[in-house]
């Protein structure tokens, strides 16, 4: 199914990150085990927020969000994955490639405005506690969500669009693991200069821009911080945004030196790796850092689990 067999390619092959079978079975392995970690993680984490009154909270809300994006953007890209790990022939239909390309672009860009918002009531939480219910009211924290789910997708529908729109000719090959906008962008036998301007454009307002918001808000927290005079309030303080801040240095990270400067952005290969690292690894750790470096998380767990030990006694001794 090719149109004028120039500029129209009914599908497109993944040449994903290795041809060795037994290599590929591994990884088969290594990343389903990790999607499902993924999958459960994001999703106990949404369901204890849901479950304790004391996690219902703008902080929680937004973390909710965050799973929820985490979770969503591993599927965007991981079961596609596996799929192509055990088959022989790697193609994805145009329209699917596309698909992915959406969803994924979309997840990320909401992914960092959300990071920025976070980061704006971690601010509020520390520079001004005692108006902190008064600011960051129920009706700011869904229209800042809002803004987040809809800024991402705005984005990611505009990009997928140009980008799709460009002529392939006979290039079908995409030397990456997902349709990746570069990746994508990298098959076009024209021209592609103002598609990069575009990905510039596009990663200055919703990856810089919500990176220097999450600068300033820590620049503020900090400085709030060190005029605190007793250590035992810095340490509160500062282990409100801890969990906040691992995140945001794993999710800002490479991203920013990928897309700022598409005609210098790293190798094949460590394009591969930093997508891995997205789609598998911090959805993965998300839910982790928020458990292990949160004392309401971790106390909301315990009390979770000291009602179901006590039900299934009650079921057993029933």
């Amino acid at each position: 199914m090719e149109r004028d067999n120039q500029t129209w390619v009914s599908e497109f092959i993944l040449l994903g990150l290795t041809s060795d079978w037994d290599t590929q079975v591994s990884l088969f392995v290594l990343f389903l085990a990790m999607y499902l970690v993924t999958v459960l993680g994001n999703f106990l984490i949404v369901l204890l927020i849901r479950l304790d009154s004391r996690l219902h909270t703008p902080m929680y809300f937004f973390l909710t969000n965050l799973s929820l994006v985490d979770v969503s953007y591993a599927t965007s890209i991981v079961p596609q994955l596996l799929v192509h790990f055990l088959a022989e022939h790697k193609g994805i239909p145009f329209l699917s490639c596309a698909a992915q390309l959406f969803f994924s672009l979309g997840l990320g860009g909401i992914e960092f405005v959300l990071l920025a918002v976070m980061a704006y009531d971690r601010y509020v939480a520390v520079c001004d506690p005692l108006r902190y219910s008064v600011i960051m009211h129920g009706g700011l924290c869904t229209r800042l969500a809002i803004t987040s789910w809809l800024s991402g997708s705005i984005n990611s529908l505009m990009q997928t669009t140009i980008t799709f729109q460009l002529p392939m000719c006979t290039n079908k090959y995409i030397d990456h693991i997902s349709c990746e906008l570069l990746a994508v962008v990298r098959l076009a036998c024209v021209d592609t200069s103002s598609n990069e301007v575009a990905i510039m454009v596009s990663s200055i307002i919703l990856l810089m821009t919500p990176f220097l918001l999450v600068l300033l808000s820590y620049v503020h927290i900090i400085s709030t911080i060190l005029k605190i005079q007793s250590t035992e309030g810095r340490r509160k303080a500062f282990h409100t945004c801890a969990s906040h801040l691992t995140v945001v240095a794993l999710c800002y990270g490479t991203t920013i030196f990928t897309y700022i400067q598409p005609h210098s952005s790293p190798s094949v290969l460590q394009e591969k790796l930093i997508s891995l690292f997205y789609a598998v690894l911090t959805p993965m750790l998300n839910p982790m850092i928020y458990s292990l470096r949160n004392k309401e998380v971790k106390g909301a767990w315990q009390k979770l689990l000291g009602q179901f030990s006590g039900l299934t006694s009650k079921l057993a001794t029933g």
